[in-house]
């Protein structure tokens, strides 16, 4: 039986062991068992040494363990290094770990299903906030072909030195009311604060929600996150929430541990917004 657990605080609620279950039987992968581990701060170094020192194949990892989980691990990836995160955790053997992102990926790709395109080549990106969550999907947005990328956060220093630590970037910052005069005829806006999580309106202009192609909350539940309600007030045509980017990272993150084997989606997807809705 190869075992794969999400260690994370809380994590009883994670879909992880759905969307791991759904892809094995996707791709006849037989005797995989995907658990959740809650753990603490203090305990999370001791977890996730025990896991993998009982056999454990492989490792997810949740809020609030992915920076310590960075700082956890033997080696990293450079999108994990660069991310200052880790959500995948993959055993080399004798005691070392590799270190994975897998997140930006993960929004790339459900970028792309939302926009029903191959590429995002030539588009403009907002990103809402300057912490972990935006600094893990910055360089894979680029890579992906987003034109330029706007950091907007309540502190406006934060969003200043996301900017300056990624020199190499085409990055800018704005406070929330420079949002207002945005020229970009083509962009996005991507919700990385926890407005959502806290059910706060974010102090935006209505105008800079309805002109944008998309907006997107990396956030997820079962009814329209807070921030989805506020965009569709405000006149915007199209929203999404971050589920297809949990099952979009989530298809990288068991492609690392069976030999390149990256699940379809699509399906899975509809499977887990269902699951989610019946939850």
């Amino acid at each position: 039986m190869a075992r794969f657990t999400v260690f994370g605080n809380p994590v009883q609620h994670s879909l992880s062991p759905f969307i791991h279950g759904l892809f094995a039987q996707q791709l006849q992968v037989k005797d995989l068992e995907y658990t959740c581990s809650l753990t603490s701060p203090a305990q999370f170094a001791a977890a996730v040494a025990e896991f993998f020192r009982c056999g454990g194949a492989g490792a997810n990892v949740t809020v609030p363990f992915k920076t310590a989980a960075a700082q956890l691990v033997t080696h990293q990836t450079e999108r994990a290094a660069r991310a200052g995160a880790v959500n995948t955790l993959i055993p080399l053997g004798h005691g070392q770990i590799l270190g994975d992102n897998t997140d930006g990926y993960g929004l790339v790709a459900d970028l792309k299903r939302q926009l029903e395109l191959s590429s995002l080549t030539g588009l403009h990106a907002v990103i809402l906030g300057a912490g972990g969550a935006a600094r893990g999907v910055l360089a894979p947005l680029c890579e992906a072909g987003i034109e330029r990328v706007v950091i907007a956060n309540r502190t406006l220093p934060k969003a200043q030195e996301l900017v300056r630590s990624n020199a190499d970037l085409p990055l800018a910052y704005a406070s929330w009311q420079d949002l207002d005069g945005l020229s970009a005829h083509d962009y996005i806006v991507i919700n990385a604060t926890s407005a959502s999580l806290q059910k706060v309106t974010l102090p935006l202009s209505n105008g800079l929600l309805s002109k944008s192609r998309l907006c997107y909350d990396m956030m997820y539940a079962k009814t329209p996150t807070q921030f989805i309600q506020q965009a569709s007030k405000a006149g915007a045509t199209a929203c999404a929430d971050g589920l297809g980017m949990l099952v979009e990272q989530a298809a990288l993150s068991f492609a690392l541990w069976h030999a390149g084997q990256l699940p379809d989606t699509d399906e899975v997807l509809r499977r887990v917004r269902a699951e989610l809705l019946n939850s």
